[in-house]
């Protein structure tokens, strides 16, 4: 993923302001990143360009460690998944669909 392009910081703070709105669609609890969640996050990619993912009992460094340890085990073939931000126990990822991206970003 480091050829990918990042997202800039008008295109961060846009992706902030659309996820407001939206509830975790994926936990990760006790047992950490298993298999079942890597598949959960890639099964909410599927229907979604933009979510958020809740870590349950993980300090603010365990959380920013995770988010790593998800891009990296994430099926990146389609698109590039990337991280909009980590803010205590809320990550937001963002994969725009590869035919027609949903979100316009500016």
């Amino acid at each position: 993923m480091a050829d990918t392009p990042s997202l800039t910081s008008k295109q961060r703070a846009f992706l902030r302001g659309a996820s407001h709105d939206l509830d975790p669609v994926v936990r990760i609890g006790d047992s950490g990143l298993t298999d079942a969640v890597v598949a959960a996050v890639e099964e909410a990619f599927n229907t979604r360009e933009l979510l958020k993912v809740k870590t349950l009992g993980a300090s603010p460094n365990e959380v920013h460690a995770l988010s790593d340890d998800l891009l990296a085990r994430l099926d990146a073939d389609e698109s590039p998944v990337h991280v909009v931000q980590v803010i205590g126990s809320i990550m937001i990822l963002y994969r725009p669909f590869p035919e027609e991206p949903e979100l316009e970003l500016p």
